[in-house]
Formats: structure tokens, sequence, C-alpha cells
């Protein structure tokens, strides 16, 4: 007689998760955050969270995505990608969430499915008020570290946009620009753009 059939039956176990503390966060610690409308970064190991950017932060930012793509997709140079978006950055315990990136058409392989694993050649934040020290302090160094060429900081309640590029490991001035001056860029030596016209009342 043939034995009868066994019915086997696989229990699993969740494995529960719980936050490391700051300066051991991973990527696959952030993959478990929620979606929640807040904006979370790792940077150094450590997480960083900001609220949903106010309607001034936004309006800023569309106006500068309104002309990068115009002049980006124009001359056909590379691709732009706006927040919110995963950006690896090399030697980083990542990701963070840029306002604004370009990637030329040389550097587009960094470009994957679910995130950018690599360095953009150029990122821009727009301040937000109490959080203006991480787009500064924090973001500004690892972006230095992480070899991006050019770094905006566009504050728009002074009506102004700052733009450093790197020199070795560390970022020299290129230049504050304010009201109607037409800011300067290494990365993009042809684009216009008036600082007026981006920082919008």
């Amino acid at each position: 007689m043939a034995a009868p059939e066994l019915t086997i039956t696989k229990t699993k176990t969740a494995k529960r998760w719980y936050p490391p503390p700051q300066g051991e966060w991973t990527y696959e610690d952030y993959l478990h955050l929620p979606d929640d409308g807040l904006r979370y970064e790792v940077i150094g190991g450590n997480l960083y969270m900001s609220p949903a950017p106010r309607p001034k932060h936004q309006k800023i930012l569309l106006k500068l995505i309104a002309v990068l793509y115009d002049f980006v997709y124009g001359r056909k140079l590379g691709e732009i990608y706006h927040a919110p978006i995963d950006v690896i950055l090399p030697d980083q315990a990542a990701p963070v969430q840029p306002d604004l990136l370009y990637i030329p058409h040389a550097n587009l392989e960094i470009v994957g499915e679910t995130n950018i694993e690599g360095t953009p050649d150029l990122i821009v934040e727009v301040l937000s008020p109490g959080n203006a020290a991480h787009d500064q302090i924090t973001k500004f160094q690892a972006y230095a570290q992480s070899g991006v060429k050019e770094y905006w900081i566009v504050d728009g309640e002074a009506g102004a946009i700052d733009v450093f590029v790197l020199r070795g490991r560390a970022y020299a001035p290129l230049g504050r620009f304010t009201t109607d001056e037409m800011v300067a860029s290494e990365v993009l030596p042809a684009l216009q753009v008036k600082v007026s016209d981006i920082c919008v009342a």
C-alpha cells in the first residue's frame, strides 16, 4: 500500500524591524519608513526628516524646472529630475532627495529603475524656513564629498541664488546672484536665467 501523501505547512515568521540609532542608518533601513508625506533622507548614517514644502518653495521649484527643462532638453544635453527621487551618492549612507538635479548624457548610466545611484553634475536646493542649515551645511558637505560638480542654493526669502563649484573635494563660491542678475554656471555655461524670474514673491 502506498504511503499516504503528506501535506507540510510552512509557517513564515515576519522579522520585526527596529529603527537603528543615529549614525547607523542604511538604505535598507530607509526603505522601512512610511510613505506619510514627510521627506526622509539619510546622510552619513543619520536620518533627517522634513515637512512637506510650502507653496512658495514649490512655486520657485516649478519655475526652475521649467527653465532647466527647456534649456537641457531643447539642446539635448541630458536629463533633469526633481523631488521626490532617491539619489544614492557614492561613499554615503543614503539616500538624499534633492529638489532638482541635472545629469548629462555621458553620465546617464547612473539612472536606474528605482533610483539614481551615482553623482549628478548639478544639484539645486530651495531653502525652506527653519530647515536652511540642512541644505547649507549637511547637504553642502555631502554633495562636495560625493563629487557633485555644481551646487545651487536658492534663497527665496532673500531673493538670491548662491552657486558653488567643486574645487578638489570642497566647494568654492562662483557667486551670489540677486534681483535682476543672471545666474552663472560652469556646468551649464550657456544657461540664461534671471534671479528675479525664479525667486517669486
